[in-house]
């Protein structure tokens, strides 16, 4: 087997379950993006749109362009937040909610064909490595935001 590096690997697996869910929601008439975004809206009490974002990893502006669409197709609309009067949280309409059940259906059965596939110990190795990643690249950040100070080291 040819050396690859983890980032390709993560980086082409990943691409592949992309291409995987967007043909799936093609069938819907929908896109990955949609779907991961009615995934990430709590459908009883809705969601603060700031907290949308950072929640799927996504630049406010992506996510503002998803939203603007979804709205336009009735799966969500947008209420002012009683407890922040500028804030807003963003719901899932009853076609939203519908929508998000297929979405939801679809990532099961992902999860489903994967585990029948690969063990319990195999996928408890994958998400100690998944973890490992995640943890040494906060700390990675951590280490570049305290040897620089906007943008400036200090002395």
């Amino acid at each position: 087997m040819k050396d690859i590096t983890i980032d390709y690997a993560l980086r082409a697996t990943w691409q592949a379950v992309a291409r995987m869910y967007n043909e799936e929601a093609k069938k819907f008439g929908s896109t990955m993006a949609v779907g991961f975004t009615l995934l990430s809206i709590d459908p009883k009490t809705g969601t603060p749109s700031t907290s949308l974002g950072p929640k799927m990893g996504m630049e406010a502006t992506s996510l503002s362009r998803i939203l603007k669409r979804m709205e336009e197709q009735g799966l969500i609309e947008r209420k002012p937040n009683p407890k922040d009067g500028r804030g807003v949280l963003i719901h899932l309409t009853d076609f939203g909610l519908e929508k998000r059940t297929d979405s939801k259906n679809v990532v099961l059965r992902f999860n489903e064909a994967v585990r029948s596939k690969v063990s319990q110990d195999k996928l408890d190795g994958f998400f100690e490595v998944m973890d490992s990643i995640n943890e040494m690249i906060a700390e990675k950040n951590v280490q570049n935001t305290d040897k620089t100070i906007n943008g400036h080291k200090p002395e």
